[in-house]
């Protein structure tokens, strides 16, 4: 399988309202298709999902987390269906390759930004990933950006109170900025400390294994 037979848009606008077919809420979720080895027989998760990545694209990190962390489940969710399509497939050649691996991964094609809350229950989760999202230069488009005001508070719902983390790269120095900006003004986050940092695997596969 190769990506450049995967012909994809690079970013997707998450305000545009595409046909998406959605769960009413996370008790509604079918999870059977993604995670079989890991539902019962109404399709219900016979454990928690740990990771989010949002905005996974083709799925370099997801990857990462199947292997670093076999014991947690992982959920990449994609805007784009050819990079989602990519990704499912991928997902499947590496089960196929490996017996018995890469089952604790999988992904789906949503809008994080309006349907998260959907699939992840109030704090369920232990990390959210956004690694190298759309920076949407111009002003006008800012609203689109994955980090704003009113998204943050989605993503500490559906994180673990006290203990959940959120994760974000990006090679866009404006964008940094404004990440840091949002991050450090809302009342439910605070940075996380260096020494703390360098003990993270998760911060070193970011910077490591998205292919975005």
């Amino acid at each position: 399988m190769r990506k450049r037979k995967f012909r994809s848009r690079a970013h997707a606008n998450p305000l545009a309202d595409p046909q998406f077919e959605y769960p009413v809420n996370p008790d509604c979720v079918d999870w059977s298709m993604v995670f079989p080895k890991h539902c019962d027989s109404d399709g219900k998760l016979q454990r928690a999902i740990n990771f989010a990545d949002i905005g996974c694209g083709f799925g370099g990190l997801l990857v990462k987390l199947g292997e670093n962390f076999p014991e947690k489940l992982s959920i990449g969710m994609e805007i784009r269906e050819k990079v989602t399509s990519y990704v499912d497939q991928r997902l499947k050649a590496l089960r196929t390759e490996n017996e018995g691996s890469y089952t604790n991964i999988a992904v789906v094609r949503t809008n994080a930004m309006k349907c998260l809350t959907n699939y992840m229950p109030k704090g369920g989760l232990d990390k959210v990933f956004f690694c190298f999202p759309d920076p949407h230069f111009k002003a006008k488009n800012h609203r689109r950006r994955i980090v704003s005001v009113s998204s943050l508070s989605e993503f500490a719902y559906v994180l673990k109170p006290g203990e959940g983390l959120l994760y974000t790269i990006t090679d866009v120095k404006e964008l940094y900025e404004w990440h840091l900006e949002h991050l450090e003004a809302h009342p439910l986050f605070e940075r996380v400390g260096e020494e703390e940092l360098k003990a993270d695997k998760c911060y070193e596969l970011i910077f490591e294994s998205s292919e975005e």
